[in-house]
Order: C-alpha cells, then structure tokens, then sequence
C-alpha cells in the first residue's frame, strides 16, 4: 500500500500520488497518460484527474501497479476501477491488468473464445480478477512466452484448471502440461500459433491469434520515441544475436496488433507493420 510520507516531491498535490516503491514498470503511464509520467527512474502525478473518466483511469492504474507505489490522500471508491479489468483492447482480446511484482509489472491478456479462453503470461492472483475472469469463461488454456512472466500459474491453474503451455528450454520451474520443443512453429490449432523466439531468454516464443494479435512478451514492442517496433538489448539475456536472428521468423507472419508483456502496445494495418518490423530488424543488425 503507497505512504503518503513516501511520495515523491514531484506529485502534484491532490487525491493521487507515488510513492518511492515504483520500480518505473510503466505501466500506470499507459493506462492514465493524463494523470501519470516518466520522471527518469520513476513516475510521477503530474497532473491529477479532472474528469469521472480520468479518475477510473488513474483508478485503474493504482489497481493495475504491481508494487501498490500508487494511493490516494482520501478514501476513494476504487470499484468501477477494479471492475474494469479485464478491459477490451479489440475483438475478443482483454488487456487482464492487476499486474505481478514477481514480472515487473509484466502485462498480461486474455482471449476469450467458446473453445475455452486463453490467459498469456500470469497476472496477480487477485480476487476480484479471478471473479472476473469466471465470469468470462474461466482460463482454459494459459500461454507463458517466457520464464519470467510466470508469476502466480500454480495458483491459477489450481483454481481454473487451465492446461500450461511452455517452451521447454524455459520449462525448469513449471510443471507445464503441453511442453513445446524446438524452434519450428507450433499450431495449437486453428487460430493459435506459437514461434519459438530465442533471445531474451532461450526459451522464449509468442503466440498469433487469427492472424491478427501477436503477443510478444519481452521479445518485441511498440516505442514511441522510435515510432516503431524495438527489442530490448539490455534484457537479451540468452543472445542479442539470437534474438535478431528469430525476429526474422516473424516476417512470415500477418498481424496487425503487437501486445507485449513489457513496453507499449502497437497497432498498425499488417503492411504497415511488416514495415516496421523490417526497420526494426535493420536497427538491430547495426547494434549488434
């Protein structure tokens, strides 16, 4: 829970603040960009909510913060921003929030389909996130890009009874029940496709839905100041080169979103974001 006698000078006075418990995750500057920003290692209230709109939404980024680095000066009905969760991104597709501190703050999503939904990467095991999401189907499936952003799956998968899907060079600690192999491409069936995607970690693959949503985990996003697609070199833990080499694999694919567990979400028509990911891999081959 953020203290008040821990905030960060640099807030704004009014009903919303951070405290120095921010790991600087971004996320709350997603969700409430009008309300929060960078402050070089942290974020910062540079402007308190002026509207019932902008309230939910810096709502939902105290409710969504993985650290709880955000708070309010006054008891603050915060139900409409908890019930927010899981909020629509496009589609069938669900941005889940309430965000782990063991991911860093990880973002994380569902699908939501009559076959079964599917959880990508782990979001905190809260309550009201749970009720949620059994009152859109449950979790039949949980896809996990990557080893890191694994967080709580043992709890989820004892309440839903959801089958785990890993790539095995990052299975170690997951008693995952569909373990993939290799570096080919993966069909889970007809509108679900993983490719593996060394790099950030060996281990690591994203996952096409209809040919259209890519989730990326930590392996590609969406930068603001690059206007484009980026990949992270200071987290290519199992190869930068790797990682450039599998970002190839992707140009064979249409998709029209980039949602990923760390960094900003993309959308562009698929040609347009064929483009980028070219210019992305052109960034990458002269950085290596």
């Amino acid at each position: 829970m953020a203290n008040l006698k821990h905030s960060y000078s640099e807030n704004v006075p009014g009903q919303f603040f951070v405290d120095n418990t921010c790991i600087d995750c971004d996320l709350c500057r997603q969700i409430a960009p009008d309300v929060f920003r960078d402050e070089g290692d942290h974020s910062v209230v540079y402007r308190q909510p002026e509207s019932p709109k902008q309230t939910q939404r810096a709502g939902m980024a105290l409710v969504a913060c993985p650290t709880g680095s955000i708070g309010t000066t006054s008891k603050t009905n915060l139900r409409p921003a908890m019930d927010a969760f899981p909020e629509r991104i496009e589609d069938n597709v669900y941005f889940c929030g309430y965000a782990s501190p063991d991911t860093y703050g990880a973002a994380s999503y569902l699908i939501q389909r009559p076959e079964g939904n599917v959880l990508i990467d782990s979001p905190r095991f809260a309550s009201n996130l749970v009720k949620r999401l059994e009152e859109l189907g449950g979790v039949a499936i949980m896809f996990m890009t990557h080893r890191d952003d694994i967080a709580e799956h043992q709890k989820l998968r004892n309440h839903f009874g959801c089958q785990r899907v890993i790539h095995r060079a990052d299975s170690m600690s997951v008693p995952a029940e569909h373990i993939l192999d290799g570096d080919d491409a993966v069909a889970l069936d007809d509108e679900l496709l993983v490719v593996p995607v060394p790099g950030h970690t060996r281990g690591h693959a994203v996952l096409l839905y209809r040919k259209k949503f890519l989730f990326t985990g930590d392996h590609l996003a969406w930068s603001d100041d690059r206007d484009g697609l980026v990949a992270f070199r200071s987290v290519a833990w199992y190869s930068w080169r790797e990682q450039t080499q599998s970002m190839k694999r992707l140009l064979g694919l249409d998709f029209q979103w980039v949602l990923p567990g760390h960094g900003r979400r993309g959308h562009l028509p698929a040609n347009l974001m064929r483009q980028k990911l070219v210019n992305c891999i052109e960034w990458m081959q002269k950085v290596s």
